[in-house]
């Protein structure tokens, strides 16, 4: 018997001057107890849209269903539904993990009590200690390093990826009859992501919990999915087993996703001058302070990091959730407080970075958390140039937004529109637009790919490739995906609890690693 039943499912959307769109066109699907069925296809395609249908989280009155749309569950039509009825089953019957969640998390709350919260909606039988056990125990079965102290760390506090787990520990908490998963492991390194699909079939097995997998990661959607559904453009265009969609796909669309390959790593030798480099950097973070205010126990992010990046070349920083990468890229930016020396070439002299520095931009991880909401595309773009380029005529600037936003493959089109009307991919693309904007010599690129499907990854590393040969551009690309790392990388550098544990070419990385680390890295990335 269907848990869950789609029927004619149709969206469209009213943008700020009243014109229609259509999102999600006639999709069909059904979801039995138990059974895990994965979404894929581009980003724009349709497969979060058709997912936030379910839980009625459109921006309704601009989002609009068609007259046949029809989503049953356990015998109720939720199109329509109230808000009242929806909330009992939000959180309890049906739980959502989010693409993004630095956006979804309360920065002002610890992490501990948010996941309470929803222990306290849905299982107010619940005391205080029992409650606090169960958080424990949720952290425990996300991977969350030493969950005693985490419950009391605020978000920010947290990696991509914890803030990630965090979320999934949330979404879990109330033992759902189905579970939303949107990307769920988009900011996770390879060998946590692997942990997260185990974990998923695990609690598939012990709840009987169904599990709706949204991804643009084929090999985790081939390893989880028992049935898959192909969107393209709003429409569903191949539905099956998996086996059937890997094995014998029959629309082209579907050939060209399985078909698609990110180990296309054109990369040369490069022997330019060095434009960065950095003598023993440390990042430290206070854990305890005494009465007095002294820190009494601190956590070494970034332990004696050195390195070269030469113009025209790309470094690559792997390494699992809060081995840090991300604090170093914020090092180097001056986002955080670092010992150590960075030094920028400046003509023919390496001199100490200053703050807000156009040759050196930075890629952030979550595109949403880093755009504002109250700026279109074009002011979002175009800020930068207020602040480097105040001589320039308004003409110039909207010529050269024009112009960038055409190099990310993005139309003209969206120039008026506002981040909410983007899909993660494409909100990532406009990131890009926002730094490349400024013609920088350094770029730091912090998880680019990670919220994007797999065809549009090959298109944006492709893109990376061809601007760093047009500008000599010199690329800090700091990823999980091993696949990417090495279609990108000129040398890569490993770090893991705060150290570089193995620095090398690309070459060398991949076919003589000399670090059981490195190797269960590249075995975890494996397709």
């Amino acid at each position: 018997m269907s848990l869950l039943e789609i029927n004619h499912l149709s969206v469209n959307f009213l943008n700020h001057e009243n014109i229609e769109s259509q999102a999600v066109n006639d999709v069909s699907l059904k979801l039995n107890e138990s059974e895990i069925l994965g979404i894929v296809g581009e980003s724009g395609s349709g497969k979060s849209v058709t997912a936030l249908s379910i839980l009625g989280l459109l921006p309704y009155p601009k989002a609009r269903h068609g007259k046949k749309s029809s989503i049953i569950f356990n015998n109720q039509e939720l199109i329509g539904m109230n808000n009242k009825d929806f909330q009992k089953i939000r959180g309890g019957d049906i739980a959502f993990i989010f693409q993004e969640p630095m956006s979804s998390l309360n920065p002002l709350h610890k992490i501990g009590k948010q996941i309470e919260e929803s222990l306290l909606l849905h299982q107010p039988e619940l005391g205080k200690q029992a409650r606090k056990e169960r958080v424990l125990e949720l952290l425990q079965a996300v991977n969350i390093p030493n969950p005693e102290n985490k419950i009391n760390a605020y978000p920010f506090e947290l990696s991509g990826g914890q803030r990630q787990r965090v979320m999934i520990a949330m979404a879990i908490a109330n033992n759902p009859k189905i579970l939303i998963a949107d990307e769920p492991t988009t900011a996770l390194d390879v060998t946590i992501q692997e942990q997260i699909i185990d974990l998923l079939l695990e609690l598939k097995q012990k709840l009987g919990m169904a599990i709706i997998f949204i991804s643009h990661n084929l090999r985790l959607v081939h390893k989880i999915a028992d049935n898959i559904a192909v969107m393209y453009q709003g429409n569903l265009v191949e539905y099956g087993t998996a086996e059937q969609i890997f094995n014998h796909p029959q629309h082209d669309y579907t050939k060209k996703l399985t078909s698609s390959n990110l180990l296309l790593n054109l990369c040369e030798k490069n022997k330019n001058s060095i434009i960065l480099k950095t003598e023993n950097i440390e990042v430290s973070f206070p854990l305890k302070k005494n009465l007095w205010g002294k820190v009494t126990k601190e956590l070494k992010a970034v332990d004696n990091v050195s390195f070269e990046l030469a113009q025209g070349e790309t470094l690559g920083v792997v390494g699992e959730s809060g081995s840090g990468k991300t604090t170093l890229a914020m090092s180097i930016v001056n986002l955080v407080k670092y010992n150590g020396k960075i030094l920028l070439k400046n003509n023919y002299i390496l001199e100490e970075v200053k703050s807000h520095n156009k040759n050196l931009q930075i890629v952030f991880q979550d595109p949403y958390n880093s755009l504002n909401p109250r700026m279109n595309i074009a002011q979002t773009i175009g800020e930068g140039l207020s602040v480097h380029y105040p001589q320039i005529s308004n003409d110039e600037r909207i010529n050269m937004i024009k112009k960038i936003i055409q190099e990310v493959e993005l139309s003209e089109e969206i120039l008026n529109k506002y981040p909410h009307e983007f899909s993660g991919g494409q909100r990532q693309r406009i990131a890009l637009a926002r730094t490349l904007i400024l013609n920088p010599r350094i770029i730091i690129l912090d998880e680019p790919t990670s919220a994007l499907d797999v065809t549009v990854q090959a298109q944006v590393i492709k893109l990376l490739k061809e601007l760093q040969q047009k500008h000599r551009l010199s690329y800090i690309f700091i990823s999980h995906d091993m696949n990417a790392v090495k279609a990108m990388s000129h040398k890569i550098m490993v770090m893991k609890d705060g150290k570089v544990v193995e620095s090398g070419s690309t070459e060398e990385i991949f076919n003589n690693p000399q670090q059981a680390y490195t190797k269960q890295l590249i075995k975890a990335s494996m397709l």
